[in-house]
């Protein structure tokens, strides 16, 4: 065999391709700096010249993110740890992403404004220069040669030729989820804090690209591993910056973001005990987080309740709203849950359209005064909790925190618990009983383990877990009415959007539905356009992810196993299945 290099998809010397690639880097971040246009009517107001604005702060970090990769390219002394997989694909995905966000600012600008004519020369300066990385990107050759698997043949026979990466120290690696989570918060922060959609969907082009490239140069798997040596702290790192999040916020408005991000989160987290673990499709879901707030509003001291003279501290309120979602869950799931697939997915979806149905009836003239009907239950009251009323701003540390903030930081403790409840659960007997029920139930009940009681134990903490949200979600909006809890609709919660999330973030994880809500819900909130097309954008998105990666955004290792054959695998270089590199992996599938 000869030690010749695969041939580039565009023909260019590898100084020129690198040049390219690092030279257009430094150009895309030098016209960040540039007018691109003369009439600051577009959002942002790019006609600064000297400080980027709008769109072109993301032009920028994305140029950044170009040079510094091309800068490992040239061997520079310290970044060889940026591209632990050694493959050209972090070049092209940062390349692609830096393009990408400038050419769809330029392209907006050209099509809000009327025409192309509206750009200034720093507009034409940054489209040639965010095109130079992408050629220089697709000109680099792969650096495997055949040489280099003849080496890996005979590391295949003498396992000991190749030296597994030294390990980091305990307190570097928590130094090093310490910075992720630093970076994470202000990822995220500046995402919800976006004004406009033109900026919200480059910020969205930009975070897609970089988390992919880091996935391809194998930082992500590096990560995973780090995460794995320390899961306590950087679970506890994680409600940290969970908490520090309002105090990063000047307008309510976005608080309430993210307390209705973690509101359906919690339920999504309910729903994977369902789906994820216990494999049974419920398309009524929803339903459980009617009950729970419907409970809760029936109990809290409203006015228009049908026990206005009934008012509850928080802590029975939400005790009433689980009890009431669990019992529900038990009632539907005992006759029900000896259905398998189709059949319990028909059945559950009834469910969730009779209780629908059922609460906008129940007003005195078509069924019994409990829910008034159509008009729902109004005017519950904010929490009070010990004098602090959760409806009032409040100074903390020289930060005011309004009456979003106050219940998100209530909605961090509540899913605190569940994602206690839901990793015990999971890592219990019975978590492996449900696991084993969702893979083969047949086998499963062969084994000795009691089918149905173990669905009905699903079926019911997950309804619970709905409840507790669906409690919360009532004194946050200050009414119930029936018009949420359907199976589709345009506006979050119903079922169709829970289900998606679970199935968009990963099911079987803690993090992939609590992403898959973040997402979902910021999509048609950011994007006014899609908000009377979210059924097609989701639609189109999990037909995508069925498509490119089915196991979800945040991957469970066993339904990735299931998905993929082992040499399609996005390995790690040292592999949890056997503990040898990667690419000796692959070679060997």
């Amino acid at each position: 065999m000869t030690d010749t290099t695969t041939r580039a998809l565009i023909p260019l010397p590898l100084a020129a391709a690198r040049a390219l690639l690092l030279g257009g880097g430094i150009a895309t971040i030098v016209s960040a700096f540039l007018a691109w246009t003369w009439t600051s009517e577009f959002p942002g107001d790019l006609t600064i010249t000297g400080y980027p604005g709008g769109l072109q702060w993301l032009t920028l970090i994305a140029g950044v993110l170009t040079t510094v990769f091309a800068l490992s390219a040239y061997g520079v002394p310290g970044l060889g740890w940026l591209i632990p997989a050694r493959n050209n694909a972090p070049l092209v995905l940062t390349a692609i992403g830096a393009f990408g966000v400038t050419w769809y600012t330029i392209i907006s600008i050209a099509a809000e404004l009327g025409g192309l004519a509206n750009l200034e020369p720093g507009g034409w300066v940054a489209a040639i220069a965010s095109l130079l990385p992408v050629i220089g990107a697709f000109a680099l050759p792969e650096p495997h040669t055949e040489s280099t698997k003849d080496n890996l043949k005979a590391y295949i026979a003498k396992p000991d030729g190749i030296p597994a990466p030294a390990p980091l120290s305990p307190w570097l690696e928590r130094a090093v989820i310490t910075v992720a989570t630093i970076i994470g918060l202000a990822v995220f922060t500046y995402g919800i804090d976006t004004e406009y959609g033109e900026l919200f969907v480059g910020f969205l082009i930009v975070v897609v690209f970089a988390v992919w490239a880091l996935h391809t140069a194998g930082l992500m798997d590096r990560f995973s591993r780090i995460v794995a040596h320390n899961r306590s702290f950087t679970l506890a790192m994680g409600f940290a910056a969970a908490i520090a999040f309002p105090f990063t916020q000047t307008d309510d408005h976005y608080a309430n973001i993210g307390v209705n991000i973690l509101i359906f989160g919690t339920v999504a987290l309910g729903l994977n005990i369902v789906v994820g673990l216990a494999g049974l499709l419920d398309l009524g879901y929803v339903a459980f987080l009617g009950v729970g707030a419907y409970t809760a509003a029936l109990v809290s001291g409203s006015e228009f309740s049908r026990f206005s003279g009934v008012h509850f501290p928080f802590w029975a309120a939400a005790l009433a709203g689980a009890a009431a979602s669990l019992i529900f869950g038990v009632l539907i799931g005992a006759p029900t849950l000896r259905l398998r697939g189709d059949y319990l997915a028909i059945v559950t979806l009834g469910f969730g359209e009779i209780f629908r149905i059922a609460v906008n009836n129940m007003d005195g003239e078509s069924g019994p005064d409990i829910t008034n009907g159509p008009n729902g239950i109004p005017s519950i009251p904010d929490l009070n909790f010990f004098g602090f009323n959760l409806g009032e701003a409040h100074d903390i540390a020289g930060f005011t925190i309004g009456r979003f903030a106050n219940y998100y930081l209530l909605m961090v403790l509540i899913m605190a618990l569940v994602v206690l409840v839901y990793t015990r659960a999971a890592d219990s007997r019975i978590g492996r009983s449900w696991i084993a029920i969702r893979e083969d139930e047949t086998a499963a009940t062969a084994m000795g383990i009691n089918g149905f009681r173990v669905k009905l134990i699903a079926f019911a903490l997950g309804a619970a877990l709905a409840g507790l949200a669906g409690t919360v979600s009532a004194h946050v909006t200050y009414s119930v009415v029936p018009t949420p809890y359907q199976f589709a609709g345009s506006t979050p919660p119903n079922s169709a959007f829970l289900l998606a999330a679970v199935v968009l973030g990963g099911m079987g994880t803690v993090a992939g539905p609590i992403l898959g809500a973040a997402l979902l819900y910021l999509l048609p909130e950011k994007l006014v356009f899609l908000q009377d097309k979210s059924l097609l954008a989701f639609g189109i998105a999990l037909i995508l992810l069925m498509r490119f990666r089915p196991e979800g955004i945040i991957a469970n290792r066993r339904r990735q196993l299931e998905f993929h054959e082992t040499g399609q695998l996005d390995v790690p270089e040292t592999t949890t299945l056997t503990g040898e590199p990667a690419a000796v992996t692959k070679a060997g599938a």
